[in-house]
């Protein structure tokens, strides 16, 4: 029987490395943007959920007093703590826990703060609550992540290269539907961010270690689509007939709790 969380842990356990060097995780706009807000609120507690490789914890680890670092996967996390403590910070914890039943107690940090991860959740709301729950009343909580185009034809083929390249890829959601979740939750939408994002096509392969035929699967299912989501995606297939690279977004929101 299928298990997402299973299926989550059984992707990263075997890819967690790939992700500390990952241009996309270690870097971006969006990063730079949170640790630009972080280190003018200079919180005394802050959650890092599903840390992943632990680009967040690492950077904005000079600004919080006391860091949490929570993820699902033990390889995720022994990565992340090796990657964090090897940058000279002490004062990020490592902890083993579910994005979607949050074991702290209520009100307990400043800051919680979701980076590209959220899209392997099954049950967004579940997540939501629970972040609502941890978090502090007048405390924030930021979501960074990819998000899939409004148009449900677009929305749809986006989610589908996906799951093909990541069974453990479960939605990237329309930016319209995580304010309404985040909303739904009791968490009150201030402020969103919308990031151009590209896909190096052998990057986002190699990241998770894909076998010839799937890379070959996915090149197929690049090409083949219609001109329109060709242009949308702006998908590049060079003269050889290999795709080089494709595009999407990803957004920053910012909600509170009041």
């Amino acid at each position: 029987m299928y298990n997402q969380k299973n299926a989550v842990q059984q992707t990263f356990s075997s890819s967690s490395h790939n992700y500390v060097t990952s241009e996309l995780h270690a870097k971006g706009k969006d990063l730079a943007s949170l640790v630009t807000e972080i280190s003018t609120l200079k919180p005394k507690s802050l959650l890092d959920i599903a840390v992943g490789a632990g680009h967040v914890s690492n950077a904005v680890a000079p600004y919080v007093e006391d860091v949490t670092a929570m993820d699902l996967t033990d390889e995720m996390l022994s990565t992340a703590e090796a990657f964090v403590t090897s940058n000279g910070h002490r004062n990020v914890k490592f902890e083993r826990g579910d994005a979607e039943s949050l074991s702290y107690e209520s009100d307990t940090f400043d800051v919680s703060v979701c980076r590209i991860a959220a899209h392997h959740f099954e049950h967004p709301i579940q997540f939501l609550e629970s972040v609502q729950r941890v978090t502090k009343s007048g405390g924030l909580f930021y979501l960074l992540d990819n998000t899939a185009p409004e148009v449900d034809e677009y929305d749809q083929f986006y989610n589908e290269i996906e799951k093909m390249r990541d069974p453990s890829h479960y939605r990237a959601w329309k930016k319209s539907e995580w304010i309404a979740m985040i909303e739904r939750a009791g968490l009150v939408v201030e402020h969103l961010e919308r990031y151009p994002k590209v896909f190096q096509f052998d990057d986002w392969c190699e990241r998770l270690n894909l076998s010839n035929e799937r890379r070959h699967e996915l090149t197929e299912r690049l090409k083949s689509t219609n001109g329109e989501q060709k242009q949308k995606f702006t998908i590049e297939i060079d003269q050889n007939g290999d795709v080089q690279s494709f595009s999407g977004e990803s957004v920053l929101i910012r909600a509170r709790k009041l």
